[in-house]
């Protein structure tokens, strides 16, 4: 179950603790609703850690005293771990494991899970942290992967009414539907989204369909 930053975000049919939740950056306000209060994982980018923008702010907001089972903080200086946890102690931020990923590790999993390459050049040639989690389940062989608050042509985040936009839309879009093409077990739980990508809408684990043979 990958939970995005999106405005409208639905809880799926059947899903409940059996399954594993990533959020991203601040989509844990909307799993906590949900009675989800720890995550299995959770996909940040570096700049909500110490960043003055408005969503930052937000994120770190909304995530104040909560926690999450394994946080990958992405594009961090490895280096520079320990002025990392003592960003996330300052809006005391928990997890048991922290993972720091790099441009490229993170190019790597599109490549793997994906088949697709990029140099990341520009915005438009990167995917979102939500896109990014949908290809880390598919990675690790999840026999599906729900979606929700995850929308290619969303403005605006679930966390706050700011209504700013949303970067790599076009690189979302393209490779979910690459991934669709290819028979990756993708559902989403937003039925606009599913309309507007071809994804298939989510109806409950008996919908599940045979994993492609390329995703075996």
């Amino acid at each position: 179950m990958v939970v995005g930053s999106a405005p409208v975000a639905h809880k799926p049919i059947g899903i409940d603790r059996t399954y594993s939740f990533i959020t991203v950056n601040g989509s844990q306000a909307v799993t906590s609703r949900w009675g989800i209060d720890v995550p299995d994982i959770t996909f940040m980018m570096f700049n909500q850690v110490e960043g003055d923008t408005h969503n930052a702010n937000e994120v770190r907001r909304v995530l104040q005293g909560h926690r999450t089972k394994a946080l990958f903080v992405f594009l961090w200086r490895k280096r520079d771990r320990e002025r990392l946890e003592r960003g996330l102690r300052k809006f005391d931020y928990g997890y048991d494991s922290l993972y720091i990923v790099d441009r490229y590790e993170r190019m790597a999993l599109l490549d793997r899970a994906a088949g697709q390459l990029t140099v990341e050049l520009s915005a438009d040639a990167k995917v979102s942290n939500g896109v990014n989690a949908v290809l880390f389940a598919l990675y690790h062989k999840a026999p599906a992967v729900v979606i929700t608050g995850i929308d290619p042509s969303s403005k605006g985040h679930a966390y706050n009414n700011a209504g700013l936009n949303r970067l790599h839309m076009q690189m979302d879009l393209r490779i979910l539907q690459h991934l669709n093409a290819r028979g990756a077990p993708i559902y989403t739980a937003d039925p606009l989204v599913a309309d507007a990508t071809g994804l298939r809408y989510w109806r409950g684990v008996d919908e599940v369909a045979p994993v492609h043979p390329s995703h075996a």
